[in-house]
């Protein structure tokens, strides 16, 4: 039986909502039970988690790829189905110039890749609600990495091997071809038993992506099905692969794999064991040079925080590697030491910088006061990363001066200076014993205090609007005196420690009058830039919203 027979006696392809093929089954989840003929043989109809399943035996004429088709004909539909969300909905906590999703919820970037003369970036995203539901890959692209442009959304969980999310990976730009390399995941029966293969999509044009299907669709031997988050690199005339995994003994590891055509992979080994008992999953690997030294990026789950006050169990760090037999990790470091930073991307930019943006939010926390409008998380600043006498340092690029409005030197004193709005670029220098204020009014206010006694610098939010249980950051310093950079935009604070040793990033809701800046126990001259709007990210503004 063809596939479009089996469509038609499941009530034809605008009944179809989605595609499974588990284990010689093959599963249509229908929107009307109805409209299904009588005369599918073989077939039964369930209902599974609310959802209406035909389930019959694969015919034996059918392969994986006569299904792409019917992938194709439900990711048209699912694009329609999201026209609703590609309006911007207005929002007093929305942000100037950082990328947010104009609905919905928005997490790890994905594909950050410079290809044919422009940025691509994009992003997880579920369009329907402010939950981690069936993920979607958001697309834009740049040529100043700080103005942004909506493109069609590139990838649907319209296929059988992704059908409950694209979830996140990497992009790789190979001679006139845009490749796109990411974990489809599927979940299958009452209890959601996990599915994961690695896949393919690629485009000729860099906006219209073809999906060619699992490369990879077997499990490694010791593995979980939490192994996801491709990342693609050449080393000594090979690609290389690295996933997050679990080991079946619940440990985290990379899982690696090897290949001549980026078509057919080999699985090569876990590498990881030398740091020992660190964390049950690793995600969201990245790898690259900086100044002749290797360094892969991770983020394990699980392991001992850094602080008494981090409740969390997702962290995100890099560590050095190295690649002589096989591949080793060591000395391992936070990326970021405030509230909101994960799963970072990096790419090389043209004249040689290797740029990191991640995502401002974190797995477990999608109630923030945005949410209440639509929307929910937004991505972090484009930083340069630099290795320098030992030391990693992360910097805002160059690029973010063009949205410099004004600057001047103020003094700041416990007397607030007020801002229009909290979208500000201010470097000033704390000593020990100080406090500054920031986002302030008579009900709301972020702290930065350097608590001499015990040599840290102390993030505190608690007099927010914020929801997440957590209320304080801190970070151990080794100097004087603290210089800060700190980035402002609307909800979010960036917080760059002596000169980019060190990153504290956070969301925070305060109420709009909350503009203040004020510095007590002392007074200190600061260099402040007001930073106007870049153009906004979206396919369409809503109300309120302007160009």
């Amino acid at each position: 039986m063809s596939v479009e027979s089996l469509i038609t006696q499941c009530g034809g392809e605008t009944n179809i909502t989605r595609v499974l093929m588990p284990q010689g089954r093959l599963i249509f989840a229908i929107r009307d039970c109805s409209r299904v003929a009588s005369t599918v043989s073989g077939s039964q109809i369930k209902i599974v988690l609310d959802e209406y399943q035909v389930e019959f035996p694969i015919p034996d004429s059918l392969s994986p790829a006569d299904l792409l088709p019917i992938g194709q004909r439900i990711g048209e539909k699912q694009r329609l189905e999201l026209e609703h969300a590609l309006d911007a909905v207005n929002c007093p906590f929305r942000p100037d110039w950082h990328i947010s999703p104009p609905q919905g919820l928005l997490n790890d970037p994905n594909g950050f890749v410079y290809h044919d003369g422009q940025y691509h970036l994009f992003y997880q995203w579920y369009p329907h609600g402010c939950s981690h539901k069936d993920k979607y890959w958001a697309h834009l692209t740049s040529k100043n990495l700080i103005e942004w442009q909506w493109q069609p959304v590139a990838l649907t969980p319209s296929d059988w091997f992704d059908s409950h999310g694209v979830f996140s990976g990497h992009a790789l730009s190979h001679g006139s071809e845009l490749m796109l390399f990411y974990t489809g995941n599927v979940r299958i029966g009452e209890n959601r038993e996990r599915h994961t293969t690695q896949c393919l999509a690629t485009s000729k044009d860099g906006v219209n992506f073809d999906k060619h299907g699992p490369v990879i669709s077997e499990l490694p031997d010791g593995v979980t099905a939490h192994i996801r988050d491709p990342k693609i690199v050449r080393h000594q005339n090979q690609w290389f692969m690295l996933l997050g995994a679990q080991t079946t003994d619940l440990k985290g590891r990379l899982a690696v794999y090897t290949s001549t055509d980026l078509r057919a992979w080999k699985f090569d080994a876990l590498y990881g064991e030398e740091l020992g008992d660190f964390g049950y999953m690793w995600e969201c690997p990245d790898m690259f040079e900086l100044d002749g030294q290797m360094f892969v990026v991770i983020g394990p789950q699980g392991i001992e925080s850094f602080s008494k006050h981090n409740t969390i169990p997702h962290h995100n760090g890099i560590a050095k590697a190295c690649l002589e037999n096989g591949l080793s990790l060591s000395q391992f470091e936070h990326l970021d030491y405030g509230f909101d930073f994960y799963a970072p991307q990096t790419l090389e930019t043209p004249d040689g910088r290797r740029v990191m943006c991640g995502w401002m939010g974190l797995p477990d926390e999608v109630d923030q006061p945005s949410s209440e409008n639509g929307w929910v998380h937004q991505l972090t600043c484009m930083r340069e990363l630099s290795y320098q006498n030992g030391r990693l340092k992360q910097w805002p690029v160059k690029e973010l001066e063009e949205l410099v409005q004004s600057q001047r030197h103020i003094e700041l004193t416990d007397e607030p200076y007020r801002l229009e709005r909290n979208s500000f670029d201010l470097e000033v220098d704390l000593e020990w014993g100080q406090s500054l204020n920031l986002f302030e009014s008579s009900q709301h206010k972020v702290v930065l205090y350097a608590d001499e006694d015990r040599q840290t610098l102390i993030l505190d939010r608690s007099q927010t609007l914020n929801r997440a249980v957590d209320s304080q950051r801190e970070l151990k310093i080794d100097t004087d005196k603290i210089q800060l950079r700190i980035l402002a935009d609307i909800s979010s604070i960036e917080v760059f420690v002596n000169h980019g040793q060190a990153v504290m990033t956070s969301r925070v809701f305060v109420e709009q009058a909350a503009t203040g800046i004020s510095l007590l126990h002392g007074c200190q001259t600061a260099r402040l830039k007001t930073l106007k709007a870049a153009r906004p990210p979206f396919a369409r503004l809503g109300n309120g919203l302007q160009q």
